[in-house]
């Protein structure tokens, strides 16, 4: 199967309402399997997770009253309410929350939440010359996403994969050749209510800054009331930023960069990191998209497709599937999306679902 492809353009609230339009029936879905997770695996009922969306909703507008017009253009392009589309929006606030919680919130073995595995190979070390990026996005297997070409109306163009219903793009890459790769992280001191620039505004931000050391701004500002990872790329550089409530801890390498879903040295940097056990797997993840990466000299294409469609540790790999206890339980987690990115020649290639099963379509700014 194929992604849906949208084309967006002028305002931001045009560029909503497009997208509302365009995947209506994805955003009605996306939105009933979100309210079913807040309750189930976040013991939050409806009424509650929309009360801290419409709070939410307030400090955007405020934040980046664009990305506010946004949310608004997709709520009625999909004739589904504000306040859903909100909550929505800052989804990752409210569950990465409440995964915070261990005496809250119900896990199966504590291990579904576990994925996202990102790399940015820097250029000496390609087999083209070029920086290349990409990750395997791992999370809920019913969340309905879409790749976006979005044209700004400075004439910056964006090339992202999003879920449908959620405003920007959240991986992808832009036409001044920068690119981003996300994790979710979790730390003590997360907390919605601290109602910081949400996660998908930071990504938001990001992809439409003209240079590095613009998106880096982006998606470090303060205050940070979420943690998050943030895997960054233009040119000849790439830079990993670990966004706590803390502080921000900056990685680079001579040859690669690989970041999963864990703070890569914690106790070094004075964060706290709350007891949850499937940790573990992401640093089998981390250490084996390492090793695949080194495999070859110089890696070109088609070993970072390989390397993202390693199965070692399945079905809580690289390349993640859902368990059998999880199918039972109603509740899976898989590799959704694999992106990978060229940002030298400015293209993508991206997998409807796990890469072991699902071929890489290609697709050019």
């Amino acid at each position: 199967m194929s992604l849906p492809y949208v084309k967006l353009s002028g305002s931001p609230y045009d560029q909503g309402l497009t997208q509302g339009r365009a995947l209506a029936d994805a955003i009605a879905h996306n939105l009933e399997v979100y309210f079913r997770r807040f309750e189930v695996e976040g013991k939050l009922p409806p009424a509650e997770a929309r009360r801290r969306g419409e709070v939410y909703l307030g400090a955007i507008r405020g934040q980046s009253p664009a990305y506010a017009q946004g949310i608004e253009g997709i709520a009625a392009g999909s004739g589904q309410s504000l306040v859903d589309i909100a909550t929505l929006n800052v989804r990752y606030e409210i569950l990465y929350y409440q995964f915070a919680q261990d005496d809250t919130v119900v896990y199966h073995g504590h291990e579904a939440p576990n994925g996202c595995t990102a790399f940015a190979l820097l250029p000496a070390h390609s087999a083209d010359g070029a920086l290349w990026m990409g990750q395997n996005w791992d999370w809920i297997e019913d969340a309905k996403g879409a790749l976006q070409h979005v044209t700004e109306p400075d004439g910056t163009r964006v090339l992202a994969f999003t879920e449908a219903g959620i405003f920007g793009g959240k991986i992808g890459l832009n036409s001044h050749g920068l690119g981003l790769c996300i994790n979710g992280l979790v730390a003590v001191g997360d907390n919605w209510a601290g109602l910081g620039k949400p996660f998908h505004l930071r990504t938001y931000e990001a992809l439409r800054s003209r240079t590095l050391a613009e998106a880096e701004a982006k998606v470090s500002a303060a205050p940070r009331t979420a943690s998050g990872n943030f895997l960054l790329g233009q040119g000849e550089v790439a830079v990993d930023l670990e966004v706590s409530p803390a502080k921000v801890v900056r990685w680079q390498d001579e040859r690669q960069l690989v970041h999963a879903n864990h703070f890569l040295d914690p106790q070094a940097h004075g964060i706290e990191v709350p007891p949850i056990e499937w940790l573990d797997r992401s640093d089998h993840r981390h250490q084996r998209l390492e090793e695949r990466l080194r495999q070859v000299e110089k890696p070109g294409l088609a070993d970072l497709q390989e390397a993202l469609r390693d199965r070692d540790g399945a079905p809580y790999a690289v390349c993640r599937t859902a368990s059998a206890e999880e199918y039972e339980l109603g509740e899976p987690y898989r590799t959704v999306a694999s992106v990978i990115l060229n940002l030298r020649t400015l293209e993508l290639w991206i997998s409807d679902g796990p890469p072991h099963e699902n071929p890489y379509e290609h697709y050019a700014l």
